[in-house]
């Protein structure tokens, strides 16, 4: 089903495939760069947001900064952040495009479900780390030892985590989807991904354990859903296979 891209019978070289790379990958970063000066607008809205869920722990209500330029740093970096999750739809479309010649005629009519799984997997990571892991995550880190000591966290400190472990959560959501592309081009099936369960968990789980913040629950609150994307894509795959046989 993978196309050889040195084969003349399928109409394009390796040169004609990185190209075409190449442009999608282009094509992406000025969707980025879009999303990111709109966001740029509304830079201070949105860092009203993201200082949210470490606001209570704060003994002023707000983060510190050491530096004269760290104010204006975040704020591009919060923009940049959020130009990438508003371009998700660009990106992952001209992902689509470059995988969509490697598969079957009546599999290339998923353009429309393609982009919008992807969007929804990876906006549910965005909104399941704001709403569950960071409120459980800072109550633990921010509490732990008694509250004699005060908390005093930089603006560059805390956007670098932020925005790390956003991106992480938001990226770690679309497995299934990866799964199931890897599915339809013919790299793994559902017997294989059964097969090989038990290493698939144990690398979930160290990459939960390296990516979340170190406690625990942060831990198993990105190690048990991704555990069940991973069965929800075997069901998934298994299900091509069926139609692909019939």
């Amino acid at each position: 089903m993978i196309e050889n891209a040195n084969d003349p019978s399928t109409g394009q070289t390796l040169t004609d495939h990185l190209t075409d790379l190449r442009n999608c990958l282009v094509k992406s970063a000025y969707g980025v760069v879009v999303g990111t000066l709109l966001c740029w607008m509304f830079s201070e809205k949105m860092f009203d947001i993201i200082r949210a869920p470490i606001a209570p722990y704060l003994e002023t209500g707000g983060l510190v900064f050491t530096n004269p330029m760290d104010k204006f740093m975040a704020h591009i970096k919060l923009a940049f952040m959020g130009g990438v999750m508003v371009s998700c739809p660009v990106w992952l479309y001209q992902l689509w495009s470059f995988i969509a010649p490697g598969l079957y005629a009546n599999e290339k009519k998923y353009t429309i479900t393609f982009i919008t799984a992807g969007s929804g997997l990876f906006a549910s990571g965005v909104l399941f780390v704001y709403f569950v892991v960071f409120p459980a995550a800072f109550h633990f880190l921010l509490t732990f030892g008694g509250t004699a000591d005060k908390p005093m966290i930089t603006i560059s400190e805390y956007l670098s985590f932020f925005i790390t472990t956003t991106l992480v959560f938001g990226a770690a959501f679309e497995l299934p989807l990866v799964i199931v592309l890897l599915g339809m081009i013919g790299v793994v099936n559902s017997t294989m991904l059964r097969e090989k369960r038990r290493y698939a968990i144990v690398a979930i789980a160290a990459v939960a354990a390296v990516v979340t913040p170190p406690d625990l629950l942060s831990m198993l609150l990105l190690l048990i859903p991704m555990w069940g994307f991973y069965e929800i894509s075997i069901l998934i795959v298994a299900l091509l296979e069926k139609k692909r046989a019939a």
